[in-house]
């Protein structure tokens, strides 16, 4: 499992932003931590930018050379995801350059292929390691990770089961098993001396 640091990212948007559709698309992808085919099947009707929500109900897939919207991979992938502000803001700017798009129109019209030409260029530039889309994903737990958030705050945010996200992820969670042993000998320092008095 390939993952970039903050840092990575960080140099790899920068260089995609002399193409806006690519870089709003991958600043939610990194951002959010949503998947690919939910990505391309959003539309100006999933945003409510008063709330800074985005709500995930629809995959989209290019099957036989035709667009086709499907339900999420699972139950559990239809969710609403708080966006930070600056990516509210950002979001907002990236409509305002789609000319006369509609509620329920697509706003990423990109094809897997594309997105995927554009991270090869992007990583080459940024002279980043090169990672896979779904790898965004994987950047995107493992910085809630690294935050302190917990498997199930995280499983929420992304559309997984928590115990996907702790068997998957189990090595990037800070190891608290010694500060379970700490807490086991003072609570049984605290037995033994009621039991003494």
């Amino acid at each position: 499992m390939l993952f970039w640091t903050q840092e990575e990212y960080r140099k790899f948007a920068d260089v995609m932003m002399d193409k806006p559709q690519s870089y709003y698309a991958f600043e939610m992808l990194y951002w959010c931590g949503i998947r690919e085919g939910e990505l391309l099947a959003l539309t100006p009707a999933d945003f409510d930018f008063s709330a800074g929500t985005v709500t995930i109900n629809k995959s989209y897939q290019r099957i036989r050379g035709r667009d086709v919207i499907t339900d999420p991979k699972t139950p559990k992938s239809n969710r609403t995801i708080q966006m930070p502000d600056f990516l509210t803001e950002e979001i907002q700017e990236y409509l305002e350059l789609l000319y006369g798009i509609e509620e329920k129109d697509r706003m990423f019209t990109v094809t897997k292929s594309y997105l995927h030409h554009e991270m090869d260029r992007g990583a080459k530039e940024a002279k980043v390691k090169r990672i896979r889309i779904h790898d965004l994903r994987h950047s995107h737990i493992s910085l809630l990770i690294e935050m302190g958030f917990s498997a199930v705050a995280i499983a929420d945010r992304v559309g997984h089961e928590s115990i996907d996200i702790t068997y998957h992820y189990a090595h990037l969670f800070p190891s608290t098993q010694t500060e379970m042993a700490k807490k086991l000998g003072g609570l049984h320092r605290e037995m033994e001396a009621e039991h003494v008095s």
